[in-house]
């Protein structure tokens, strides 16, 4: 024994080490997964800010895409976490950004700042409307909207807005509505501020320095921005309990498949459905947070 060094008692050292339970394996889980999904909402959120002063520095005209021939979306009846109303046609014949989104998605969290002063600035013309995937109870969602300073509605997702908004894979996904309530665009992945405030304008009929070029809806998906998948093709994840199924979500979104093609595994598997290496380390991930 070293001079001047106390033995240790190894009895008082085993009461105070603190036993792994399956409750607290899913909580480091949860931590890995939502610091690593937090690197990632940065720097997609450092790229679009970047884009963003670009843009406004530069005085260039954007250029601005809206589906051909918009098809006008059919009414639901929504309330928000305190029970009120919400009209998605509104009345007032504002433009309208319906956000899906969640509060385990790093990059839905890091563009609610974005959306915060969106609706801030153009109380008048516009109209964010936040729908959350979450699995948790709408008091948490509420407490997160309150600490994030959320200044427009949150609903929760039912199936009849699963029904009109079809086609949601990822997170977020965003919805723009122009004022006669028809969807003029569909946004997966992170918003970008210069762009949602040009769409804005353009559709409220403000001045904007902007041009519009038409394009056919498509049913792909395409991932941009950060896009969070909430099904992972050739994964089952229905059958998991609802935190599971997050702590899932988010381990396979923000690990590296690790057969070279520098993605996540959620991504690798929708990129390449073929790919042998994720689809196993895929289902490995959730047989790992089963078993814990």
């Amino acid at each position: 024994m070293l001079a001047g060094r106390k033995p240790i008692d190894s009895v008082r050292l085993q009461r105070t080490l603190v036993p792994m339970t399956p409750r607290r394996a899913l909580v480091v889980v949860l931590l890995v997964g939502a610091v690593a999904l937090a690197l990632v909402s940065a720097r997609y959120k450092a790229q679009s800010t970047d884009t963003s002063a670009r843009a406004a520095a530069s005085g260039d005209t954007i250029t601005l895409h809206f589906f051909r021939n918009p098809g006008k979306i059919q009414d639901v009846s929504m309330r928000d976490l305190d029970g009120r109303a919400i009209e998605l046609t509104s009345p007032h014949r504002k433009v309208t950004l319906v956000n899906f989104w969640a509060t385990w998605c790093g990059p839905c969290r890091a563009e609610i700042p974005d959306l915060v002063a969106l609706q801030n600035k153009y109380r008048d013309q516009l109209q964010v409307i936040g729908i959350s995937e979450d699995e948790v109870s709408s008091d948490l969602v509420r407490r997160f909207a309150a600490d994030q300073g959320v200044n427009y509605p949150i609903v929760m997702l039912t199936p009849e807005l699963e029904k009109v908004f079809s086609g949601v894979r990822a997170l977020p996904t965003t919805f723009l509505l122009d004022r006669e309530g028809r969807l003029v665009q569909k946004h997966v992945g992170m918003l970008t501020m210069a762009t949602t405030e040009a769409e804005t304008r353009s559709l409220a009929g403000l001045p904007v320095n902007a041009t519009i070029e038409e394009f056919d809806q498509t049913q792909g998906l395409k991932l941009e921005n950060g896009a969070q998948l909430t099904s992972i093709p050739g994964v089952d994840l229905a059958k998991l309990p609802a935190d599971l199924r997050s702590a899932a979500l988010q381990k396979l979104n923000a690990q590296p498949c690790t057969c070279g093609c520098d993605l996540t595994v959620a991504r690798c598997r929708v990129d390449d459905p073929s790919c042998g290496v994720s689809l196993p380390l895929a289902r490995q991930i959730v047989a790992a947070l089963q078993q814990r």
